[in-house]
């Protein structure tokens, strides 16, 4: 699990998530959403650009900080994901990323186009799931909640869905499509990928 720059979930929230998770990274400011929730994360990597205190990195071993040039080709948040998987994590979940500048969100939902790929990723203000194809992801959530999903990848891609407002099934996906504010009609929801792979954002109350 990374904990990268940008708004995130609750103090409350990220300590659950982070107790659900073998290994703990921050990417650069990740480290101030992680302290701030009361986590300490297992590795710190990146160019340090963001850190609001450099005393922070004081409390780690030097070893654990992995300290990269400003002058790089990947991001801290890709460095984070990198040593992840080098440490033999196949399921990868992001925290944080909210807000901020455009070119680094959109940064980020890039990231979901690759392979290997996030599974996960919890901003400020949603939740996000990967679905990939022959996935069926289930939901237990009040009526009345909203969902968004968009394609990823080159396709084809197939849906289908129960309990939601307006169903999944038969939709002429493409490039460029989405289904944007779709309703959940009941408690339980269901929706699968057939074909293709689909980012499924579910706005947090």
């Amino acid at each position: 699990m990374a904990f990268i720059g940008g708004t995130g979930p609750g103090p409350e929230q990220c300590r659950a998530l982070a107790k659900k998770a073998d290994i703990l990274v921050a990417a650069d400011s990740g480290l101030i959403l992680a302290e701030q929730a009361g986590v300490r994360p297992d590795w710190i990597v990146g160019d340090m650009d963001s850190l609001d205190d450099p005393l922070r990195l004081e409390g780690y071993p030097p070893e654990r900080i992995l300290r990269y040039p400003q002058d790089k080709d990947f991001t801290d948040t890709e460095l984070a994901l990198s040593l992840l998987r080098e440490k033999g994590c196949d399921e990868t979940w992001l925290i944080g990323g909210g807000s901020g500048r455009l070119d680094h969100l959109l940064a980020i939902r890039a990231l979901f186009e690759r392979k290997p790929r996030p599974q996960r990723w919890f901003t400020g203000g949603e939740d996000i799931y990967c679905l990939n194809s022959q996935e069926q992801l289930t939901l237990n959530l009040q009526p009345g909640r909203v969902l968004s999903i968009f394609p990823l990848g080159s396709g084809p891609w197939e849906t289908g869905s129960r309990g939601l407002k307006w169903p999944l099934d038969g939709l002429p996906w493409d490039r460029g499509f989405f289904g944007l504010g779709n309703v959940f009609l009941e408690a339980r929801a269901s929706l699968w990928a057939e074909k293709g792979r689909f980012l499924v954002i579910l706005p947090r109350l």
